[in-house]
């Protein structure tokens, strides 16, 4: 017959009946030199300062990330505050110019047929006869005044103002034949506002964005990618 051979006891933990231990080895205490629980004691407070500073710097790159958010948010709302700054103040100043040409109109009214002549006296030259349409109430002034305007600017040809009651305070037409030039108050009022709308809703639509330092996360992962 073949036998098993024979092994070392090795003191293993018995239990009983009831499952309770009976018996269980005893452990042998081992005993660290002073070196080496010193070196365990060195790693192991290297270990939890690199924790600690690992937790440090996450801590921080999620502040520098909010704080970031909250800036980006802050500047779209300055910027849109701003844009209604602007909007505000520019219809304020189109309303006082409004108000101030209007004044201006009713007490100069054949201004700008004069500063129209002027301008065209090279075009018109050459023309015998320049018709003129304007507000009745305005033919006599209109007509001395441009008789005048014409002599300092060296118009020859002779000038006629006719009366057109479809012409408002200040408006004008003239007429030399080979072109005209007309002036309305209330039309020239509504196109620089038109102007001044879409300028101010261009300058909404692209208005220059305020870049910001990329986060502590974005230089992180930029430097990991």
């Amino acid at each position: 017959m073949m036998t098993e051979p024979l092994r070392k006891f090795t003191f293993d933990t018995v239990f009983d009946g009831d499952g309770q231990i009976a018996s269980a080895p005893v452990r042998a205490k081992r005993f660290f030199a002073p070196d080496e629980v010193e070196q365990i004691r060195a790693l192991a407070y290297a270990d939890g300062e690199r924790s600690t500073l690992a937790r440090a710097e996450e801590t921080k790159a999620q502040a520098l990330t909010a704080i970031a958010s909250a800036a980006r948010a802050a500047l779209g709302a300055l910027a849109g505050a701003a844009h209604e700054h602007r909007t505000a103040c520019a219809e304020l100043a189109l309303a006082g110019a409004r108000t101030i040409a209007g004044a201006a109109l009713e007490r100069f009214p054949t201004a700008p047929a004069e500063a129209a002549l002027s301008s065209l006296a090279r075009e018109i030259e050459a023309t015998a006869k320049l018709i003129v349409r304007a507000a009745p109430e305005m033919v006599a002034d209109l007509q001395a005044a441009l008789d005048e305007t014409a002599v300092a600017c060296g118009f020859a040809g002779q000038i006629v103002v006719k009366d057109d009651p479809a012409l408002s305070l200040a408006a004008f037409v003239l007429d030399w034949g080979d072109g005209s030039a007309a002036f309305d108050p209330a039309g020239a009022a509504v196109r620089v506002g038109e102007a001044l709308e879409g300028a101010l809703a261009a300058e909404g639509l692209h208005a220059e964005a305020i870049a910001l330092p990329p986060s502590t996360a974005d230089q992180n992962e930029a430097s990991h990618g």
